[in-house]
């Protein structure tokens, strides 16, 4: 199964390529360019780097959220657009679940934590399966910071881009190191093959990104 991932849920992104469980290629996104003037030159290069043609790729895989609205409605047309172009199949993966799909596998329960703006986040609770998967083992409610963070229970392991923001954590709560916080295309190309390979599947037509709130503009109506 040749998949091409994609990642666009935070400021820098990134694209991937995996032949089954196998990553072949990550690249990164353009730090100096939106996710819509970027995604595209990467993904080009990205197949070029791996010696794909577009209709090599039969499995598109896609970060839906939570996380940028903006890099959310990017991400998901792009894999949609070039799904549908090339005959693929196309999966959404849950962001948070791509947060704790980096955690070392020494970490047996963690929570993960996105930034939602307005000082809120988005949070959700993961146990380590019998295979070896964490697994969400809760919802993902938005809820302000401050709340979670007082929340968390003692021993707890946190990780997610939402900790930028978190200052200093409660006595007896843990961060993994910051190089696992970020969501990684490579963990969406991981995750998809999992989920693939147990039979799920997403409609090209009813994929739609996962959002966390509304809009602002929206809210305010």
């Amino acid at each position: 199964m040749r998949i091409l991932a994609l990642e666009t849920t935070e400021a820098i992104g990134s694209v991937a390529a995996a032949a089954g469980d196998k990553l072949l290629a990550q690249q990164q996104l353009n730090p100096a360019q939106r996710s819509a003037q970027s995604l595209a030159p990467a993904i080009r290069a990205l197949l070029e780097e791996v010696g794909w043609r577009p209709g090599d790729v039969e499995l598109v895989a896609v970060s839906v959220g939570p996380g940028s609205f903006t890099g959310l409605r990017v991400g998901v047309t792009t894999a949609k657009v070039f799904a549908y172009a090339v005959g693929a199949g196309v999966l959404g993966i849950n962001t948070l679940e791509v947060i704790a799909a980096a955690a070392p596998p020494e970490v047996t329960s963690l929570h993960a934590v996105m930034e939602a703006q307005r000082g809120d986040v988005v949070a959700q609770a993961f146990r380590r399966d019998p295979n070896g998967w964490l697994q969400p083992a809760g919802p993902a409610p938005l809820v302000p910071l401050r709340a979670w963070l007082a929340g968390l229970p003692p021993g707890a392991i946190v990780s997610g881009p939402g900790l930028v923001r978190a200052g200093d954590l409660p006595p007896g709560v843990a961060a993994l190191d910051p190089a696992y916080w970020a969501p990684t295309a490579a963990n969406v190309a991981r995750l998809a093959q999992r989920h693939y390979a147990a039979g799920r599947r997403d409609d090209l037509w009813g994929l739609i990104p996962h959002y966390s709130r509304r809009p602002a503009a929206e809210e305010k109506v």
